[in-house]
């Protein structure tokens, strides 16, 4: 079959952000793995070296990721404070303008500690804008619109530039909607798991209610914690290897490994055609299948995961390629 070319990195197209004016790349870097192995979700992740992340984030920037994505619980402002400090290192106006996202840690909190931690977080992140704001789960002591109206004060301090959500539901996406409009403003976004083996959003409401909203779904865990890369149908034994809970999800075992085999085998066609690799088609699926509505946060602990990810938005995915992996896709879906 005849091989396709790839667009070359400078005809990247940026994006609206949903209801804001930011002009974000399709792709993010997700940044959990900075975590340094703190705190409990910090462990999920092995420590990296400071010349490592230096490296994931210069080849992010230079391959046209505008953006990354971080986290108050990623390591308690481990990953916040590693981001920024490595932008600084690299610096440039590649890095002088990237921008940030984080999220406030809901648990056993109220509204109250939005406004009272915002602080560290910019404390954290040397100063840096805060582009986008969001609540990491809708799990607090407090109900969406009295988390809403915090963040809408922050707004209003110029602490942040834009609100979003994480983990919300249809209805918790048009509450949190319904308050900012009060403030004159609008949600932007909600970041929820979404892949190509990870489809519930299109049929519980959230994607139709971001659509109708114009909120932007920003999809984490997007490679299933690296199974759409194909490795481990191809070397099972690697799932040994794994640190971290990761490696005892149903997914990861030979029952779900040969579930999802048609798919991987479907990726790997698609990979040939393009002369890319199964990651980059699945990538390019996520933030091709619905308009530019969803963009797509994948981590990257070594420096080829990152220049994976910006390899896969040098190329679009044809409607009916598009089109033909969705269909696989539910069918393995289905066979659970």
């Amino acid at each position: 079959m005849e091989e396709k070319m790839v667009n070359v990195a400078g005809s990247l197209q940026l994006r609206k952000l949903g209801n804001s004016d930011l002009k974000l790349s399709p792709l993010g870097l997700g940044c959990w793995q900075f975590s340094n192995g703190k705190g409990i979700v910090g462990k999920f992740w092995p420590v990296l070296r400071r010349e490592d992340i230096r490296q994931i984030v210069h080849t992010s920037l230079e391959g046209g990721i505008n953006w990354f994505d971080t986290a108050e619980v990623y390591g308690g402002g481990q990953s916040e404070q590693l981001l920024a400090g490595t932008l600084n290192e690299i610096g440039g106006p590649l890095a002088e303008q990237a921008n940030i996202a984080t999220k406030w840690w809901p648990a056993f909190r109220t509204a109250g500690s939005i406004t009272a931690t915002i602080d560290e977080r910019i404390r954290y992140l040397d100063q840096r804008t805060i582009h986008l704001y969001q609540v990491h789960s809708p799990y607090s002591f407090a109900s969406v619109g009295s988390v809403m109206n915090a963040m809408a004060k922050l707004v209003e301090q110029e602490k942040i530039k834009y609100v979003g959500v994480s983990n919300f539901s249809a209805q918790q996406i048009r509450e949190a909607d319904r308050v900012l409009r009060e403030h004159g403003l609008r949600l932007v976004s909600n970041q929820v798991k979404y892949s190509l083996l990870d489809r519930r959003i299109e049929q519980n409401g959230i994607l139709d209610t971001a659509k109708e909203l114009g909120v932007a779904i920003i999809a984490y865990s997007p490679l299933m914690q690296g199974i759409l890369s194909g490795k481990f149908h191809k070397n099972p034994s690697l799932v040994k290897s794994i640190k971290g809970p990761r490696k005892w999800a149903a997914a990861f075992r030979d029952s779900g490994l040969r579930r999802s085999k048609p798919l991987i085998e479907t990726l790997e066609q698609l990979a040939q055609q393009y002369n890319v690799t199964p990651t980059q088609i699945a990538l390019n699926w996520l933030i091709n299948a619905h308009g530019e509505n969803v963009f797509a946060i994948p981590g990257a602990s070594k420096v080829h995961h990152a220049e994976e990810n910006v390899k896969a938005m040098q190329f679009t995915l044809t409607a009916g390629e598009i089109e033909m992996v969705s269909h696989v896709s539910n069918q393995v879906l289905r066979s659970k």
